[in-house]
């Protein structure tokens, strides 16, 4: 059975993406730490971070640094959190927040039940951002 971000990624659930391209996705997650809290996922399916192709991995990280350097921008961060967990869902995904905390990269704070209105808010002022950094061709509405 397909993981739960496989079906995001395939459409058969909605998601609030950012960042698409032929490897990796990059979508807001529905239970935020902080406004801003995205996930980077890789497309292919793969449990454990320490298993994937080093090169993949490499892409990972690098649209994690593309994506968190919008949102600093966007939400004026001092900092920009940065963690795999890899207990909530089998497949990588790299979770990408402003921080101004430590309390910040507590997961179990997340909101539960957060506005959808206020999700698409901030998925329209990172996806503005990502545009005006030069990365449109990736930026989906």
């Amino acid at each position: 059975m397909a993981s739960v971000f496989s079906m995001i990624i395939n459409g058969d659930i909605p998601g609030r993406f950012v960042w698409k391209d032929d490897d990796v996705v990059s979508f807001l997650t529905i239970n935020p730490v902080t406004d801003g809290h995205l996930l980077v996922v890789p497309r292919q399916e793969v449990d454990h971070w320490e298993s994937i192709e080093p090169a993949l991995f490499g892409k990972i990280n690098t649209v994690a640094q593309t994506v968190g350097q919008a949102v600093r921008s966007a939400f004026d961060a001092p900092r920009i959190g940065l963690l795999i967990a890899g207990l909530e869902v089998p497949h990588l995904h790299v979770h990408v927040f402003p921080a101004w905390q430590i309390e910040t990269f507590d997961l179990a704070t997340a909101d539960k039940d957060p506005d959808p209105a206020a999700l698409d808010a901030v998925a329209d002022k990172i996806r503005a951002r990502l545009r005006e950094q030069g990365h449109g061709q990736h930026v989906s509405d």
